[in-house]
């Protein structure tokens, strides 16, 4: 046998042509010889094809139905060492998918088992029958024949245990989006038949517009797999690929339709072979076993999405985590549950809660069916309790299959969750007749009605759930609407039925868009784009249009203060008679802590804080039961924080009360939906900043910070002429640019520079950072050299005048201090690079020169005329600029930031005006003496508390070390600065710790001026001991309205 086989590979190589391929058909012939002389019946040797890189092995033996012995990967002959392949890429990746694989150049082979090498045996020396072109002697007989009888005595054990599974399935699952589909989807593109591009193509169309191939072939890969999982559950018997098509229910079209292709048409070859292969190790699994384990390690908790989970963390660890929104944690899950089954019977009259017949409810981003599925169980759980098991089979047949509806878009949850409900209910002893389903459909609830009719693979069969799908959405009502949206800022679920949905009136709901009956006025509302919102949206129009209903959610909690959703609470407060809210915060991105300090986690592995809300929408007999004096909504609040786990408990243990919750009262113009501090109502009544001074600006945005700001005007200088020299794409690479926003362009940049003549008179300061002023090249047209420059504002900070630099909201957790005065220009993130940064200038300048000599050239204060009449009015000795200097003096007052913390953070600030002049004028002087010593021209400058100390002349700043023991700030082994406090280092103004940013922005670069550090640390100790004065002053203006 093996001679005959060496000198068939001698005639090959003696042709002087032959490829890899060549050799083929000698290994077969070889394999098969072996088989028959050693009585290993069915045996098949199939070469996998090459037409494509789309990669399996080159072999696989097999039994030509079901039972695969393994693979074999071949070289050609004149890869003399195999030792690089043993180690490449592509070796590995076969290794980690295929148990029993054989690596050979024809001559020397290579037995490698569970990824290890077990064995490796050479029958001859392929130097000799390449170079010398003739058959070498065989060795080593015995040898190969072992190794041979190694391989043919493989066998997967049967598998038993959750995680060999899982790992099992996942390493195959892998191979097949990575080394097949994506491949064979690439190839396809170059061939007439284009089969996995047309169910690309219908998913694309029909599902996700905005689908890659990448994530369809994960997509696809993954519902291939739970697919045939399920097929499995089904069969008894004899299980392989042909056989999954068979059960497959007929009530799943799309599922059916898949395996249709894969069971019984001409799948790409590659693809079929791993096919067979997971269909395989599911044979050889023990499945009701293992679903047992998966239950009991699971704590009782649900096996399939055990098993999902665990899939999930073989396959791709990453994957799972950035999809927690599709599983999740069961402590919330039943809570929200619970508090539906309890309000059903409480409130809407249903006494077996969601066993009540003609209860519906809809999950409407269903995920796998964790909500569905826990309702089940609880209705069957209240059926049993009451009335026994012999109703059960009908409860489920009547009620539960008939009235409970989810909608999902993703394949691979949506085969999941057909899984789990057949297993939840097979374990109650229901099995679906053939008509049967659970009406969980595969479509997008935030998608237009009518799905695109297109002829092309399964295009029918989705198009036939979307159509189901939508009876759901616009004509089946519904009682209970539940479920955990996903959470996506920058959503993608944007169209014309959304926006309609979101910014009008829709059948009488009131749009998010608007508040008091008046356009929202808001200059970036992207908030309300978020899903979640759409999806609390969409559950707020169904329940307003059936007049009734519950909605149980968990979400982002960013709408429950964020005065961009004032109008969505307001909505909801219309459509709702009573709305729980149960804040879970755990907003890593505001670094929320719990009120005495300590971590506060979230409970999914997410930085958004989350909420539990439930919204009752009563009919008229159910406001009559409950409280007979409801005439508007009710909003009440709880919240939880701390550790993740002790979240869960309370959740688990603890069933919906609304005695535990606490009656708040959402006030214009924030409607806000958590309890407000007790006494400080009367802020609202207070003047806002804009109406104190009108005109008012987001600072400059110049897009290219690294360009169009530098240290020097000789920087400037030197920075605007070279880059206006340079064709655009030299200077996009010259400066590191990178590519052009739609309100930045390297040409238009350019243009702007070049049409304003490169005057150096255009070189001017700029507020940067806190205490940082530096330069830019200004010429105040929009998308020029700075993006925008906000000349509207701006050209009256380029005469003599001051202004406030703030933030108008505060996404951090700490008190608010994002203050700051200028005279100069100002970025967007002078104070705070988190939020835009407004400018509040003190002086307006007269537009142009004026045009005859009775034309004012004279400044106004950009102070609201009609409240500067009632100054003057009411004080003879009045100035309008004691009003910009007061305002400053309460904004940097300590008991004013801490009092009123969680209006500042939503808002600008509001300003209470005393009736007491002398106290009027006491805190303008202190404002006054505030500004200085910010714009450094305070005489309190004059002896500095901070000394640099040090010899020699390195000014480097090459580390930053606080010493808190020696009151030190070391820049490098030979020089630091003295006398800086602790309190001092930590001083924040806004965003940024004053001290430490500005020697962390020279980092490596000398230090120009020291003396200008040691006047800002003076400044600030200055600062804080105003401040402390202002807090001796300030408490009867702070009551001002108190009690009104």
């Amino acid at each position: 046998m093996l001679v005959t086989y060496l000198k068939d590979l001698q005639k090959i190589i003696n042709r002087g042509d032959a490829r890899e391929e060549s050799f083929y058909h000698c290994l077969k012939d070889m394999i098969d010889a072996y088989a028959k002389l050693n009585q290993i019946s069915k045996c098949e040797v199939g070469i996998l094809p090459k037409a494509t890189e789309a990669g399996n092995p080159d072999f696989r033996v097999w039994d030509g139905k079901a039972h695969i012995t393994g693979y074999i990967e071949a070289k050609k002959p004149q890869t003399y060492n195999l030792d690089p392949i043993a180690v490449s890429e592509q070796l590995k990746r076969y290794l980690s998918t295929f148990p029993n694989l054989i690596l050979t150049n024809f001559y020397e082979f290579r037995l490698y088992q569970h990824g290890q090498l077990v064995d490796g045996v050479s029958i001859a020396s392929p130097i000799n029958a390449t170079q010398m072109q003739k058959t070498p002697p065989l060795t080593k007989v015995e040898d190969f024949a072992n190794l041979l009888e190694r391989y043919f005595s493989f066998s997967l054990p049967a598998i038993t245990d959750p995680k060999s599974l899982a790992d099992a399935l996942a390493k195959r699952t892998r191979f097949l989006r990575d080394e097949i589909i994506t491949i064979e989807l690439a190839e396809e593109e170059k061939r007439d038949k284009k089969v996995l591009l047309n169910f690309y193509e219908s998913f694309k169309k029909l599902l996700i517009n905005n689908l890659s191939p990448q994530q369809f072939a994960d997509l696809y890969a993954q519902t291939l797999t739970y697919g045939i999982f399920a097929a499995r559950t089904r069969s008894e018997g004899d299980f392989n690929r042909e056989l999954i098509y068979k059960n497959i229910p007929d009530t799943l079209g799309i599922l059916k339709s898949i395996f249709k292709f894969i069971s019984y048409e001409e799948p790409p070859q590659a693809m079929a072979v791993l096919i067979d292969d997971i269909a395989d190790i599911l044979f050889n699994t023990d499945i009701q076993k293992i679903l047992y384990r998966f239950y009991t390690e699971g704590k009782g908790s649900d096996p399939i999405v055990h098993f999902y989970e665990s899939f999930l963390s073989e396959y791709d660890p990453k994957l799972r985590e950035s999809r927690g929104v599709y599983y999740t944690p069961e402590p919330v899950v039943g809570y929200i549950v619970r508090g539906i089954h309890s309000l059903l019977k409480s409130r809407f009259d249903k006494e077996d809660g969601l066993a009540s017949p003609d209860v519906t409810i809809l999950d409407p981003a269903a995920g796998t069916l964790t909500f569905p599925a826990e309702a089940i169980r609880l209705a069957i759980r209240e059926h049993r309790d009451k009335y026994g098991d012999g109703g059960i089979h009908n409860l489920i047949k009547r009620q539960i299959l008939p009235n409970f509806y989810a909608i999902e878009l993703m394949m691979a949850p949506y085969t999941v969750g057909h899984l789990k409900i057949s297993y939840l209910l097979a374990e109650q002893g229901y099995e679906f007749a053939d008509d049967e389903r659970f009406k969980l459909y595969l479509s997008n609830t935030l998608e237009p009605d009518t799905p695109e009719q297109i002829s092309l693979p399964i295009a029918r069969d989705i198009s036939d759930e979307c159509v189901l799908a939508n009876e759901v959405k616009h004509r089946e009502p519904i009682l209970v609407i539940l479920g955990n949206p996903p959470y996506s800022y920058e959503s993608e679920n944007t169209n014309k039925w959304t926006e309609k949905l979101l910014k009008t009136d829709m059948d009488g709901a009131q749009s998010y868009y608007k508040v008091d009956g008046a356009i929202l006025d808001e200059r970036n509302p992207r908030g309300l784009q978020d899903d979640y919102v759409k999806f609390l949206r969409f559950a707020q129009w169904k329940i307003h249009k059936a007049g009734r209903g519950i909605v149980g959610m968990i979400t982002n909690h960013g709408y429950l203060d964020n005065p961009t959703f004032r109008g969505m609470r307001q909505s909801l407060m219309k459509t709702f008679d009573e709305i729980y809210v149960l804040d879970l915060h755990g907003n890593s991105l505001k670094k929320e802590v719990t009120p005495d300090g300590g971590m506060d986690e979230n409970v999914f592995d997410i930085r958004q804080g989350t909420a539990i809300v439930l919204m009752l929408k009563l009919d008229s007999a159910s406001k009559a039961a409950g409280d007979a004096g409801l005439t508007q909504s009710q909003v009440f609040h709880h919240e939880l924080f701390g550790l993740r786990q002790n979240k869960y408990d309370w959740l688990d243990n603890n069933t919906f009360d609304a005695n535990g919750y606490q009656k708040i009262k959402p006030r214009p113009p924030f409607y806000l939906f958590h309890p407000e501090a007790a006494g400080n109502e009367h802020y609202l009544n207070w003047t806002s900043l804009p109406e104190i001074f009108p005109l008012n600006s987001v600072g400059i945005a110049t897009a290219r910070d690294k360009l169009t700001i530098q240290d020097t005007k000789n920087k400037v200088k030197k920075t605007i002429h070279h880059f206006a020299s340079l064709d655009p794409e030299t200077a996009r690479t010259a400066f590191k640019l990178g590519k052009d926003s739609r309100d930045w362009k390297v040409d238009l940049a350019q243009n702007d520079l070049k049409d304003s003549g490169l005057n150096d008179e255009n070189i001017v300061p700029i507020f940067y950072r806190p205490f940082d002023i530096r330069f830019t090249y200004y010429t105040g047209r929009s998308r020029g050299f700075n993006s925008m420059p906000r000349n509207e504002i701006m050209q009256h900070m380029q005469k003599d005048n001051k202004a406030f630099v703030l933030a108008k909201r505060v996404e951090s957790d700490g008190l608010w201090e994002h203050l700051m005065i200028t005279n100069h220009l100002s970025t967007n993130h002078s104070v705070s690079i988190k939020e835009s940064n407004y400018v509040f200038p003190l002086y307006l300048y007269p537009d142009e020169e004026p045009e005859d000599i009775f034309d004012s050239t004279e400044r106004e204060f950009n102070i609201e005329p009609e409240l500067l009449a009632q100054f003057h009015a009411k004080w003879q000795d009045f100035v309008p600029h004691q009003l910009f200097y007061y305002v400053y003096a309460i904004l940097h007052s300590p008991k004013y930031r801490e009092r009123f913390a969680q209006y500042l953070k939503i808002d600008f600030p509001r300003i209470p005006f005393t009736d007491d002049f002398g106290l009027f004028e006491k805190l303008a002087e202190l404002g006054r003496e505030l500004a200085e010593l910010h714009l450094l021209k305070s005489p309190r400058l004059s002896q500095p508390i901070a000394k640099y100390q040090g010899s020699g002349s390195n000014d480097t700043i090459e580390f930053i070390r606080f010493d808190e023991h020696n009151g030190t700030v070391q820049i490098n082994d030979d020089k630091y600065f003295e006398g800086i406090t602790t309190e001092l280092w930590n001083y924040h103004i806004g965003g940024y710790q004053v001290l430490h940013k500005y020697l962390k922005d020279r980092k490596g670069k000398s230090l120009a001026d020291p003396i200008h550090y040691s006047r800002m640390a003076t400044a600030l100790k200055e600062t804080i001991s105003l401040q402390t004065e202002i807090d001796l002053l300030v408490d009867p203006v702070l009551d001002t309205g108190l009690g009104e």
